[in-house]
């Protein structure tokens, strides 16, 4: 029962992080009518207003927040909401998706490094393994096998508004594993996206007129609509879940789906070609989850049952 449950869990997170892939998409739409902070604002703004009734119908016994607990919500809201989204609309609009792409999935890395700091997760060998495999799927996705040219680009200016993209992430993440201590996945990411949109609100009501609101296209409208309601809202509930069970370590192994779906996306919605690297690179990165999943599972039932072995000798003997 145990090991079907972890099985659930794990597709859960397939299924919320192959969904942030299509953000990638919506996001290239949004922002040829709006400017970055405002299709930020507009996406969390409709995630809001859809989460608050979820946490009054299912949280009616949630937990009161305390100061220090409000004080991290408004940091969830910060770095998870609020600056990752800016990073990631201005990356969208004005920086190439192989180096956006590449820059977000080395988000495992940071979280890895981060949980081991401050949460104390213990990392096993195979775990960090199965990261850098799938990190190695991804980069092969996305720089079409020339992973080596990709490296001798250099840096550029939008090269540091993605790594603020990678460590707001990061930061957001591991604490939210510590509110989720205290409250659950739907009670977390409502506050979450309450703070953010709030600290997001001034900064689109100084780059956005009504006529934008206006003439806005239907595609960025059903563009904003897709990102509220199944990249924020769906997506961010399963993959806080997913952090509460299995640790934020082993949870962000999953954000490599993010960019296989984006490339299956772009082929589908936007006709792009799907060339054997993307096949081979997909490879990679299913078989890095794998090895940093199911085989410490394996590992650690392997584990129970010798200390088993070890308790009924001692009680014969």
């Amino acid at each position: 029962m145990e090991r079907k449950k972890l099985w659930v869990i794990y597709l859960m997170l397939a299924l919320a992080t192959s969904t942030w892939g299509s953000a990638f998409i919506a996001g290239k739409i949004a922002v040829e009518s709006f400017e970055p902070t405002t299709v930020a604002f507009l996406r969390f703004f409709g995630a809001m207003i859809l989460l608050f009734p979820i946490m009054w119908v299912t949280e009616k016994h949630r937990p009161t927040p305390t100061k220090k607990d409000w004080v991290r919500f408004a940091l969830l809201g910060l770095t998870g909401i609020a600056i990752y989204n800016i990073c990631f609309f201005l990356a969208s609009k004005h920086a190439p998706v192989i180096k956006s792409s590449l820059f977000i999935a080395a988000n495992p890395v940071l979280i890895v490094v981060l949980s081991g700091l401050f949460l104390k997760e213990k990392l096993t060998k195979r775990h960090l393994i199965g990261m850098a495999i799938a990190l190695c799927g991804a980069a092969i996705i996305i720089s079409e096998g020339h992973v080596v040219n990709m490296l001798r680009l250099g840096f550029e200016p939008i090269d540091f508004v993605l790594l603020g993209a990678v460590i707001s992430w990061a930061l957001y993440s591991v604490l939210g594993k510590v509110v989720l201590q205290k409250f659950s996945s739907v009670v977390s990411t409502t506050y979450a996206v309450a703070f953010g949109t709030l600290f997001l609100f001034p900064f689109a009501l100084a780059e956005t007129s009504w006529t934008d609101v206006v003439q806005a296209t239907p595609q960025t409208w059903i563009s904003i609509a897709h990102m509220s309601v199944f990249v924020t809202v769906v997506s961010f509930i399963m993959y806080y879940q997913g952090i509460k069970i299995v640790g934020a370590a082993k949870a962000s192994i999953f954000i490599n789906f993010m960019p296989v779906s984006a490339v299956i996306m772009a082929t589908v919605f936007l006709g792009e070609s799907f060339m054997l690297v993307h096949a081979i690179g997909a490879v990679f990165v299913l078989t890095g989850v794998y090895i940093g999943t199911t085989v410490a599972k394996k590992q650690k039932n392997k584990r129970d049952v010798e200390q088993s072995g070890d308790k009924n000798v001692k009680t014969n003997g």
